[in-house]
């Protein structure tokens, strides 16, 4: 999914790394990204 449809979420996770997306379309399906590896659907 293109980075231009997510929206990145704020968490103090953030600070460590872990960070949390949402999609802007209608379903709005959550994602989580930890360090350098790819986004992954939760």
């Amino acid at each position: 999914m293109p980075l231009y449809s997510m929206k990145e979420i704020w968490s103090p996770l953030k600070w460590i790394g872990v960070k949390f997306f949402r999609t802007l379309d209608e379903d709005g399906a959550y994602y989580i990204k930890v360090g350098n590896k790819p986004r992954k659907r939760i």
